[in-house]
């Protein structure tokens, strides 16, 4: 791999050159211009359909112009990272002084992760210099009618994402369902919510294979930010759907750090942190009329986990394992799959749990280091979309109450913790998840009433 200071060094600029915007009568699509100088160009694309009989020219709107040139904003970090230039030139519109401070801040929190697995130390002044080039963008700003009314609910394919769709159900007809690039989990998960194919938004991203080559010829490579791409990106399918909520499916578990006494944070994007920025900047600098906030930001995920297990339609077809994503299945193998293991065991019996997965995990050895790492045992969790350190201990510890209970013997990572010193037999203090509810949030009071009526 090539070293992080020797490509600064030799790439020192990168160049967000523009943005051309196709339309026709059922979609618009989008190809961004951004260069390494030297090195390499990149011109990832995005098509987002058009909903029937729409009217409007988005090509002239200046509303949507922001939110497309927005888009690239958070779509360049990924091949930014590649060489991480020192200094980005913004050729393609207009940002003051506080905005360019706004992406520096999720550019520096969103590659948390990137900079930690490659080794690298820096800080949030030095690591980059943005410098605003282009104009104002134009057009006249159009927002959405302050009648707007609807969810746009993005739709991942794992439980989570099943649970918004299950408690906003009452309000179907006004909703529409919102997938980029669909596998088979996420148009399943649709289709079991009862969700036609005209309330289903579906949007196309292609990366660049100039990126995808450097990386294979080893240069920087690493998790970035995605859920920062959804959010601006459904913006963006709300608008055009002339949808007012956006309602994603991330939990107060993710604003934990994945590196204990770190803000190394996996899901920094899913974050509360920033869902409130985000937010903020959206109304501050775009103002689409959108409104964006996570439906279950108020809960755990050993909530979501204990509603997801009534929710039975769906145990058959949800996916959310990185690994098997491209064949939709369940790899069995990873600390993800674990999790979602072990935040339904208290729900779901044994057999339920390996029906699901295929396999018995708690019963592979192979697996001790994974669950060292979900428990806390050790500092660092695995690099996932996984729940806090204290509920997936009060999930094993509740599980191991319940079998015990049952009479059934204790699979073998069970056992493990049983004997590891973590384990209080009917610990009061395990069933504080129960009732957990986080009050940072921005849901509307209609859909914190739902939470409070089905979740708590």
């Amino acid at each position: 791999m090539y070293s992080y200071t020797e490509l600064r060094k030799e790439h020192p600029e990168f160049i967000y050159r523009g943005y051309e915007i196709e339309e026709s009568a059922d979609k618009v699509g989008i190809v961004y211009d951004f260069e390494i100088p030297g090195l390499a160009s990149f011109h990832p694309t995005w098509e987002f359909p058009k909903k029937r009989g729409e009217q409007r020219c988005f090509k002239e709107n200046g509303t949507f112009q922001k939110l497309v040139f927005s888009l690239g904003m958070v779509e360049l970090i990924s091949y930014w990272k590649t060489a991480c230039p020192p200094v980005v030139k913004v050729e393609a519109g207009s940002l003051t002084e506080e905005q360019c401070e706004w992406w520096k801040d999720l550019y520096f929190n969103g590659l948390g992760e990137f900079y930690y697995t490659n080794g690298i130390q820096e800080n949030q002044e030095d690591f980059m210099e943005i410098r605003s080039l282009g104009g104002d963008v134009e057009g006249a700003e159009q927002p959405l009618s302050r009648e707007a009314e609807g969810f746009l609910i993005p739709v991942g394919g794992g439980k989570d994402s099943a649970v918004t769709l299950s408690l906003l159900e009452g309000e179907k007809e006004k909703n529409c369902c919102y997938i980029i690039n669909p596998r088979g989990a996420t148009l399943k998960t649709v289709e079991r919510a009862g969700y036609g194919e005209d309330q289903l938004v579906t949007v196309k991203r292609t990366l660049d294979k100039n990126m995808l080559e450097l990386n294979r010829q080893g240069y920087l490579n690493g998790h970035t930010p995605y859920s920062a791409i959804v959010a601006f990106s459904s913006t963006i399918a709300a608008y055009m759907s002339g949808l007012r909520y956006i309602a994603l499916s991330n939990e107060s578990s993710a604003n934990e750090s994945t590196v204990e006494g770190s803000t190394v944070n996996h899901q920094y994007s899913k974050s509360f942190r920033f869902e409130k920025a985000f937010h903020d900047y959206e109304a501050a600098h775009i103002g689409s009329g959108t409104y964006y906030f996570s439906m279950l930001r108020p809960l755990s995920e050993f909530q979501i986990a204990r509603y997801f297990a009534r929710c039975r339609q769906f145990h058959d077809i949800f996916r959310s394992c990185n690994a098997g994503s491209k064949e939709d299945k369940w790899c069995g193998h990873c600390p993800k799959c674990l999790f979602v293991c072990l935040i339904l065991s208290p729900f779901l019996t044994r057999e339920e749990i390996i029906a699901i997965f295929g396999r018995d995990m708690l019963d592979d050895p192979d697996m001790l280091e994974d669950f060292r790492k979900l428990t806390g045992m050790e500092k660092e969790k695995p690099f996932e979309c996984v729940g806090s350190r204290d509920e997936v201990n009060a999930a094993v510890s509740l599980t191991i109450d319940k079998l015990e209970k049952e009479g059934q013997a204790l699979p073998e990572l069970f056992a493990y913790y049983k004997n590891s010193g973590l384990y209080r037999k009917e610990d009061p203090e395990n069933r504080r998840f129960f009732t957990y509810f986080d009050g940072e949030n921005l849901l509307p009071p209609s859909c914190l009433a739902l939470i409070k009526e089905k979740c708590l």
